[in-house]
């Protein structure tokens, strides 16, 4: 498993918002946040997603274990969405609500954002009141450019929970489903501007693979290395090849996309991190020409 250090998560940032593709049933505007939904990887031990990882449902007789990060990162003053759906009575406490700067790739994770989490740098978070997530209870929360983690209840009511946000690095929104609250589901998330609203739009639908010859044509790689074909168990794809002074064992990858978060990495780079979906190394190569793991060139 690759993880992602502190040196690549700026890089990862700038490409994220950049780097998708827009699909026929995904079509963004410039007042488009790009889609947004749960990490379809990174989840607590008893959290089952649903509704396109949009719903996420705690299960089991306990209160605990059921953490959830949003699919990509979220900007400040952008302000996330969630409707409670189901709560449990027998428990005390309810959802906890905050933001991370450790990329929610899939790992191991501790049965509770408090203090598990919080206890180690790079995350934030903090209890919803019982009376706020009844089910049925909408509210949103955001992180300010002063690094202030905020929420707001159906009643219009903003309460601040805590400060010290690092923004310095890229966001990811997390949410505990503990205690009461049973299941939370993800209505999408908005940033209010000076003169317009930007919203997250509908996620695309994942289709399956496309075939070799589909891939190849769209990201036309030839111009920056010699493509082989290869066959795995499932389907085609096209692997880059590692540099000649790098085994082929020893080149790293991981199994989402390291920009999208969304999709999975089947295009291998030049470097050896097969970490892009085709959609984002379309663009990676187009705008950037590095990876965005180790920053190499991969166009030259």
């Amino acid at each position: 498993m690759h993880y992602i250090t502190e040196d690549t998560k700026s890089n990862v940032y700038k490409m994220v918002s950049r780097s998708l593709e827009p699909e026929p049933a995904h079509v963004c505007g410039p007042r488009c946040l790009g889609p947004l939904t749960f990490h379809r990887e990174a989840v607590g031990a008893l959290v089952s997603l649903s509704q396109g990882a949009r719903r996420a449902d705690r299960t089991g007789d306990t209160f605990r274990h059921g953490l959830v990060f949003s699919s990509r990162p979220v900007q400040p003053q952008e302000r996330v969405r969630l409707r409670v759906e189901r709560c449990g009575l027998n428990w005390c406490g309810a959802m906890r609500i905050g933001f991370t700067t450790v990329p929610p790739i899939a790992r191991d994770l501790p049965s509770m954002a408090i203090p598990d989490l919080t206890n180690i740098p790079g995350h934030w978070a903090a209890p919803v009141p019982e009376t706020c997530c009844q089910a049925g209870s909408e509210l949103e929360f955001w992180v300010s450019y002063g690094g202030t983690l905020y929420f707001r209840n159906a009643n219009g009511r903003q309460h601040k929970l805590l400060d010290g946000v690092d923004l310095s690095w890229p966001l990811w929104a997390m949410i505990d489903v503990y205690g009461q609250t049973c299941s939370v589901l993800l209505l999408g998330s908005e940033k209010k501007c000076f003169l317009s609203n930007q919203k997250s739009c509908p996620a695309p639908q994942r289709h399956s693979s496309c075939s070799a010859h589909q891939r190849h044509a769209s990201l036309n790689v030839d111009k920056y290395v010699n493509v082989k074909r290869i066959c795995d168990d499932s389907h085609d794809r096209y692997l880059l090849p590692c540099p000649a002074n790098k085994q082929t064992s020893n080149c790293e990858s991981v199994e989402d996309c390291a920009v999208c978060m969304s999709q999975k990495a089947c295009i291998s780079l030049r470097c050896g991190h097969q970490c892009l979906c085709l959609q984002c190394a379309t663009r990676v190569i187009q705008e950037f020409g590095t990876c965005p793991l180790c920053r190499q060139n991969i166009k030259n």
